[in-house]
């Protein structure tokens, strides 16, 4: 939960400053479970922030456990970056694994590094791009950059281990070789439950929803309407049809594990936590149209043919 570039620290979800003492953050959490407990009209998905910014500094020892690496993060990218942010080495996996296409989050990532180094002013020799405490103070557009890659990144790595049954193809061009990278579907997905097209987000905190649409105090445009855009995009340079959309958020910015929003514009929409997404691509997309037999080998030639990446 804060680990995110965009997430705000504990005190910040309690309201409290980062001196406070033992007892009146204690009072100060208890006032925030009454405030945002959803059986008196709160918010479930911040009343779980609640809970976990208590766990991380609710006690002397995890408070100064919190504080000696505050800031540092524990959710990391790619493994093949350059510095900082990675993920933990392991020994190699050998099982069969999805046929993935392009880069998961290589356009955004990219993005960042050249800002960060101008906004940092050092240029090419900042020594590490991926600080925690330079991340945390950068301008907003340039941490929502780096946190959507990460997100990215961990539905691509999710989509991977669903095996050799299923085709992934990342940062698809929405609107032409050339055209604004931000029109791009973030992965598409296929295998024998569908094919889909993924949205992978952080808005940095809870969301709710409003007639079929993400809504939340950082949630920037009309992500499920700009989603189905590029989706017809590529479904007509393509001449495929989609299953069905899902949207991909970090666990703790939904009250429920998966969400099903209903048909949008004739398309199936879910909004999942990020630990559901390899269920629901097992499983379907209630009411999505199934693909099966020689459709699913169609499918797969017509997008390897027309796929183009930003």
């Amino acid at each position: 939960m804060f680990d995110s570039p965009l997430s705000a620290s504990p005190y910040d979800v309690l309201g409290v400053a980062s001196d406070i003492s033992e007892d009146d953050l204690r009072r100060a959490y208890r006032a925030k479970l009454r405030e945002t407990h959803p059986d008196t009209g709160g918010d479930a998905a911040i009343f779980v922030q609640v809970q976990r910014a208590w766990e991380l500094i609710g006690t002397p020892e995890a408070r100064a456990a919190y504080d000696r690496g505050r800031g540092a993060p524990t959710t990391a990218p790619d493994a093949t970056a350059t510095s900082g942010w990675r993920a933990p080495s392991s020994r190699p996996d050998t099982r069969p694994r999805a046929r993935t296409h392009g880069q998961p989050g290589g356009w955004r990532r990219e993005r960042y590094l050249n800002l960060i180094r101008e906004w940092a002013g050092r240029g090419v020799d900042l020594e590490d791009p991926y600080d925690p405490q330079l991340v945390r103070s950068a301008p907003l557009d340039v941490r929502r950059l780096l946190a959507d890659a990460l997100a990215e990144e961990a539905s691509a790595r999710i989509v991977a281990d669903l095996g050799m049954g299923y085709t992934v193809w990342h940062d698809v061009a929405a609107a032409g070789r050339g055209s604004n990278p931000d029109d791009k579907l973030d992965h598409v997905v296929l295998g024998p439950s569908g094919l889909y097209g993924v949205l992978s987000e952080d808005f940095g905190g809870p969301v709710s929803f409003r007639r079929g649409e993400i809504t939340g105090a950082h949630v920037p445009g009309a992500p499920i309407t700009e989603l189905l855009g590029r989706m017809r995009v590529v479904a007509r340079a393509a001449r495929v049809r989609f299953s069905g959309a899902i949207v991909v958020l970090p666990d703790e910015d939904v009250a429920q594990a998966i969400t099903e929003l209903g048909k949008i514009r004739g398309m199936p929409v879910v909004v999942v936590a990020r630990s559901a997404l390899s269920t629901v691509l097992r499983r379907g997309v209630s009411g999505a149209r199934d693909i099966g037999g020689n459709e699913v080998f169609d499918v797969r030639t017509r997008l390897d043919q027309t796929v183009t990446y930003v």
